[in-house]
């Protein structure tokens, strides 16, 4: 559906650009027109490009972490202390809830939301067919990061170093675990939990109560993300994404990306990067991080996630989420 609207995009604007130009073209009764000929070829290139940029949403203020339900998106603005709702085959807005200070990590349990709140040091669970908030648990010192596993909510709080555990019933904390310096980004690859230590350069692999490793990275690394068989990690100090082996943490390569990576997404085929400092995302690869693109978004995009069929991106710095 995606490439049929694009492509149907692309005509309506050929159209258009055709006839503007034949519009510039000397009639019969004047011969003191120049023009160059029209090329038609570069056109038709110059529109196609034109219709395959993403759509922006206007969201809440400073949109941060961002999860999808089946049906819509949520998306933290952690300078309102809200989350949107947004039905992600239109953008329509479809509610706006209030949740705890600085929201910044989503995720959906297959029922609920769940949001880190990352300045009171609390999450919040809302119903996800309503809004309704739930209940509001407290955690551990600036909680950021947010993962369900098919059992549990995983927590990672970056002031104090650990991960809590919840029940998905009623938010109690089953277990605090030490992670690295600053945990950030975490995720689950079906067996294990993986967290990204942005203070000390690493990740740790971590299932039921133990410590399973802990394996160097790039610098300063916040987002994680699981492909199906990999898992990718953002530099956001060093502008790359690294590629691990989950199995043992082996590095199978290390690759350059934009300016201050942080949300990394699969989409089932290829891995989508969102680079906060150059205002883009890229589209790597997997099977061997090759860049197949680079496509410019909203300003300081943080979060990135996908609904099935299109690649989604929270811009902070304008307030808005893209679609594309």
């Amino acid at each position: 559906m995606k490439k049929v609207q694009r492509f149907a995009g692309a005509i309506v604007l050929l159209l258009a650009a055709v006839s503007a130009v034949w519009a510039q073209q000397p009639s019969q009764q004047s011969s003191t027109r120049t023009d160059p000929p029209v090329n038609f070829n570069d056109i038709a290139i110059l529109r196609w490009y034109q219709s395959n940029q993403e759509i922006s949403f206007a969201v809440g203020s400073a949109p941060y972490g961002l999860a999808f339900d089946g049906t819509s998106m949520w998306i933290a603005n952690g300078g309102d202390n809200t989350v949107t709702k947004m039905r992600a085959s239109d953008g329509a807005v479809l509610g706006t809830f209030a949740v705890g200070a600085q929201p910044r990590g989503v995720a959906f349990d297959g029922a609920n939301i769940w949001v880190a709140n990352y300045a009171d040091n609390t999450v919040t669970k809302l119903r996800a067919s309503d809004g309704a908030v739930l209940g509001t648990i407290t955690v551990g010192t600036h909680p950021i990061g947010t993962a369900y596993c098919g059992k549990y909510i995983w927590i990672t709080n970056s002031g104090s170093n650990t991960l809590d555990q919840l029940q998905v019933s009623n938010g109690k904390i089953l277990g605090t675990y030490t992670m690295g310096t600053s945990p950030f980004g975490v995720a689950f690859d079906g067996n294990d939990i993986w967290v990204a230590n942005t203070g000390s350069n690493n990740v740790t692999k971590f299932r039921g109560s133990k410590v399973l490793g802990t394996f160097p990275v790039g610098n300063a690394p916040v987002g994680v993300a699981f492909d199906g068989t990999n898992l990718w990690v953002t530099n956001s100090g060093g502008n790359t994404v690294t590629k691990l082996r989950p199995s043992d943490g082996t590095v199978l390569g290390t690759f350059n990306v934009g300016t201050q990576p942080y949300g990394v997404a699969s989409d089932g085929v290829n891995i989508w990067v969102a680079n906060a400092g150059s205002n883009n995302v890229t589209e790597l690869r997997p099977s061997d991080g090759k860049v197949l693109g680079t496509f410019a978004v909203g300003s300081n995009p943080y979060g990135a996630a996908f609904d099935g069929a299109n690649i989604w991106v929270t811009n902070s710095g304008s307030n808005s989420v893209s679609k594309r």
